[in-house]
C-alpha cells in the first residue's frame, strides 16, 4: 500500500490585501465611526487598518470636525489621538460636588459652630440638577479636595508640554436673612505639593437682608509652566451674626476641569 501524499493548503491572500480599500476612503470611513470603535476594533483587523487608525491626520481631522481647537498654534499636541480623547472626556474632577453623598470625598479643614451640614437648596439653582448644598455655621467652616492629575489620566508629558487651561467654578449663596462670608482658594501644585500658581480672591461679604440668591466664582489657569501634578481646591465660609444652626454661606456645584481645547 503506497503512502498517501497530502498537499499543503494553498496560501490565502496576504494580510495586507484582505480589505483592499484606498487609504483616503478608509480614513473617511473611520472618521464616521465612534472613536472608541476605531481604537478598540478597527485597528486590530489588519496591518493596513491599524496604520490608518494610528495616523496623525485622522485624529487631527477628527478634532477639527468636532470643534476641538488649539488654544495656541505653537503648542501642537505630540499625540493628536490623546488630545482628542482628553477633549472628548473633559469632566469635573471634583468628587461629590453637589452634596449628594453628604460629606464624602471632602477633607474637612475647619468645622466651626455647629459644623458643616448638607441641606436641600432654599432657592432654585440655575442648574436644575442641583438639589443639595453644603451649608456653613456661625464659625469658620472649610473643606478641601486634592486632585491627582496622573490618577485622573493627565500624564506629566502632556501637562508639561501642552499646559492645558485649568478651569475652576464654584457656586455660593447667602441666606437672605443673615449676613455671611464666602472664601475660595485653588492651588496648582508640583510633585512635592508645593504651590506653583494660586487663585485666592478676597473674601466675599454679604449683609443681612441681601438679595443675592446664587453667585458663581470662576477662574482659568493658563501658562502656568511645567511641573503641575496636583490641584488643591478649598472653599468655605461662615455666618457673621453667630446664630446657632446653619445660617452661613451655602456652596455647591463646584468644578475643576482640564480644558485642552478652546471653549466653544
Amino acid at each position: 500500500m503506497g503512502a498517501t501524499q497530502s498537499s499543503a493548503p494553498a496560501a490565502g491572500p496576504s494580510e495586507e490585501h484582505l480589505f483592499p480599500v484606498p487609504l483616503d476612503i478608509l480614513e473617511e470611513i473611520f472618521l464616521n465611526l465612534p472613536a472608541q470603535q476605531v481604537v478598540c476594533v478597527c485597528r486590530l483587523v489588519c496591518r493596513q487598518w491599524g496604520q490608518v487608525a494610528d495616523i496623525e491626520s485622522l485624529w487631527r481631522e477628527r478634532c477639527r470636525r468636532e470643534g476641538y481647537r488649539l488654544r495656541e498654534a505653537s503648542r501642537t499636541p505630540k499625540d493628536w489621538r490623546l488630545f482628542y480623547f482628553l477633549c472628548k472626556k473633559r469632566r469635573n474632577l471634583l468628587k461629590n460636588p453637589k452634596g449628594e453623598d453628604k460629606m464624602k470625598n471632602w477633607q474637612i479643614l475647619e468645622n466651626g459652630g455647629d459644623q458643616w451640614k448638607v441641606e436641600d437648596v432654599l432657592v432654585p439653582h440655575p442648574n436644575e440638577t442641583v438639589q443639595q448644598t453644603f451649608v456653613t455655621s456661625y464659625e469658620m467652616c472649610r473643606k478641601s479636595q486634592l486632585i491627582d492629575l496622573w490618577v485622573e489620566g493627565y500624564n506629566s508629558l502632556f501637562m508639561d508640554h501642552f499646559q492645558p487651561a485649568i478651569k475652576i467654578s464654584d457656586w455660593y449663596a447667602p441666606r437672605w436673612d443673615c449676613g455671611s462670608e464666602y472664601e475660595i482658594r485653588v492651588e496648582l501644585l508640583n510633585r512635592r505639593k508645593k504651590a506653583v500658581r494660586t487663585f485666592a480672591p478676597d473674601t466675599v461679604h454679604f449683609e443681612q437682608w441681601n438679595d443675592h440668591p446664587w453667585n458663581q466664582m470662576t477662574h482659568v489657569f493658563q501658562d502656568y509652566g511645567p511641573g503641575v501634578r496636583y490641584v488643591r481646591f478649598s472653599h468655605g465660609g461662615k455666618d457673621t451674626q453667630f446664630w446657632a444652626g446653619w445660617y452661613g454661606i451655602r456652596v455647591t456645584d463646584s468644578c475643576v476641569e482640564i480644558c485642552p481645547a478652546v471653549d466653544a
